[in-house]
């Protein structure tokens, strides 16, 4: 195991190395800069402008601020924000528990609602059932998460006026209640296609399992159909369906930008808008790496949790 895992660390630190100057190259390739708002104001002089790009360390070579930020951004300094002068990190922080909240609401929905029409459309295949969670899947695949919360809100916010539109709390009311009202249509519009997804994975996976000779030997010594499904099936299928959850998980952060800007949720999804629309290098460059640092992370835990659970690995 400890072979396993370093293995996947040493391959993982070249492929960060290789994100971060992406991310940096892509970011400073963009059109603009972080001091074009000032260039747009009659009443900032050329001295100011120059002033500020020394202030910032913007009249150093590209290679110079890369590796300034790098190794900043190891080390845990992750700079200023162009915008209002606070810390980066303490602005992700900041934000972090919103995004991890809506997250998790996220990932309960999706599979509270992928496992029944995994298994069901697995059991059923062919039938009118594997017909319907077929459609349900696809569509939820195919349609845009902006239209499917702008649907929601006018549904139950204007129409029903069960839930808030936006927000997540009321002002003066942080209750639990008031808290899970205010996180239930977003976090339905996060796990829209990710629950479609799953429940396709995991339909595909529990039909292979239910193929598999263990499970022809079990129904042949008379173990109920019950048991043969939720107890033998359905605990391998889940093997391969937690580790996509996994890799999901982190992957959410960034279709959280989406969610959190219709639905005003304040977290770093809104966060990361805010700061592209102000050309806010730092704050965009820290969240994009370290949303990849995660995706990475997360893949790692899920490679060791697989080679952990699964006999058939180890022994490969």
């Amino acid at each position: 195991m400890t072979r396993f895992v370093a293995s996947r660390v040493l391959q993982a630190v070249p492929l960060l190395f290789f994100i971060s100057v992406l991310v940096f190259a892509l970011i400073h390739a963009a059109p603009g800069g972080p001091l074009e708002m000032y260039l747009a104001n009659p009443n900032v002089r050329p001295e100011d402008i120059e002033r500020l790009r020394v202030a910032l360390g913007l009249d150093r070579p590209l290679t110079g601020q890369y590796f300034a930020w790098i190794r900043g951004f190891v080390v845990g300094e992750w700079g200023y924000s162009y915008s209002d002068g606070r810390p980066v990190l303490e602005r992700l922080v900041e934000r972090l528990p919103a995004t991890l909240e809506l997250i998790a609401g996220a990932i309960v929905i999706a599979a509270v609602v992928a496992l029944p029409l995994g298994v069901f459309g697995a059991l059923r295949r062919g039938s009118w059932i594997d017909h319907g969670t077929t459609v349900v899947s696809f569509a939820g695949i195919s349609l845009p998460v902006f239209w499917v919360g702008l649907v929601l809100q006018l549904v139950f916010a204007v129409g029903l006026e069960w839930l808030p539109s936006s927000g997540r709390s009321s002002f003066g009311d942080s209750g639990f209640l008031d808290r899970v009202s205010h996180l239930i249509m977003p976090a339905t519009v996060l796990a829209v296609v990710h629950a479609a997804v799953w429940s396709r994975f995991l339909r595909s996976s529990m039909g292979t399992v239910l193929r598999e000779r263990f499970i022809l030997a079990a129904r042949a010594r008379g173990v109920r159909e019950r048991s043969v499904v939720w107890r033998h099936a359905l605990r391998n299928a889940l093997l391969p369906f937690v580790t996509v959850l996994l890799m999901d998980a982190a992957i959410m952060v960034t279709g959280a930008v989406i969610t959190e800007s219709v639905f005003a949720w304040p977290g770093l999804g809104s966060l990361f808008t805010e700061a592209l629309g102000r050309r806010d290098y730092t704050v965009l460059m820290a969240f994009l790496m370290m949303t990849s640092v995660a995706v990475v992370t997360l893949n790692l835990v899920a490679d060791v949790l697989y080679h952990t659970l699964d006999p058939r690995v180890r022994v490969s």
